[in-house]
């Protein structure tokens, strides 16, 4: 039991340790907090302008903001999770969190933590400027639910993320191109620009295995009034709560081979493996 307690409080620890470094060099240069607010923007604006262009029902414009302000985390999730220890490996850190006690998933989890920092920033100010520029209403009934079902979105996304950290290093050098080759594919299939619905039941069927879709899809539901419904929110709120434990037993599954793996052939540390 006193070992089980060791290694929460050593987990918690890395959590900690892991996040504060990100969270510091956030407040360092406030440059990186401008740009990291200021370009988001852009593409958002860019969509919102071609729905008011075709004279679009105004909840319209809430799916490009509310897609605009989601799309920070799923970045978040490829670079600060997915290729992140790829990067740890070729500047040798890697080798110091292989040697440490904790587990790759405390340190993982303190990378997603610290970043998250900026990452909610940069959501909330999409967010918070789209709606008040273009006149985006919500309903104030659904802000509790859709907190819950943000929630949970990001607790898949996140396992999600862990997932790919595990594949990126397998892949080694290939890790930038892997995620450069997610961005946008899953931009065009979580339908952060336009309903889900649109996808077809095929499509969107296949797109539902990224939480970010059907996760986003029920904010829009219990949010924005009259949005075309792909599923019921309460379906789709089950669905993205049931990938959580999912994606969290193949993340850990995953970091176990590659640990496996990497005891086997001595590779994990190797800068060209």
């Amino acid at each position: 039991m006193n070992d089980r307690a060791e290694g929460a409080r050593l987990f918690l620890k890395t959590i900690v340790a892991r996040a504060y470094p990100r969270v510091v060099a956030a407040n360092r240069q406030k440059s990186w907090v401008f740009f990291d607010l200021a370009f988001p923007l852009v593409g958002t604006f860019a969509m919102v302008f071609v729905y008011e262009g075709l004279h679009a029902p105004k909840q319209f414009l809430g799916f490009v903001v509310m897609g605009g302000a989601m799309l920070a985390f799923w970045q978040n999730v490829l670079w600060s999770m997915g290729a992140q220890f790829s990067w740890d490996r070729d500047n040798g850190t890697l080798e110091l969190y292989a040697i440490s006690p904790t587990t790759f998933e405390g340190v993982l989890l303190g990378m997603a933590v610290g970043a998250m920092f900026t990452t909610t920033i940069r959501g909330a100010a999409v967010l918070l400027i789209g709606s008040l520029l273009f006149g985006v209403s919500y309903s104030l009934s659904g802000i509790l639910p859709a907190a819950g079902i943000f929630l949970l979105t990001l607790a898949a996304l996140y396992c999600l993320g862990m997932l790919l950290a595990s594949l990126f290093l397998f892949y080694s050098r290939e890790a930038w191109h892997l995620s450069n080759a997610l961005q946008e594919p899953v931009n065009f299939l979580s339908g952060l620009y336009f309903p889900v619905k649109a996808l077809g039941a095929y499509v969107g069927g296949a797109a539902s295995l990224i939480p970010l879709t059907l996760g986003l899809d029920a904010m829009r539901q219990v949010l924005l009034p009259g949005t075309p419904r792909f599923l019921s929110p309460g379906l789709e709120t089950l669905a993205v709560a049931a990938q959580i434990p999912l994606f969290a037993f193949l993340a850990y599954s995953s970091l176990r081979f590659m640990e496996a793996r990497a005891r086997r052939e001595g590779k994990l540390i190797s800068k060209w493996s």
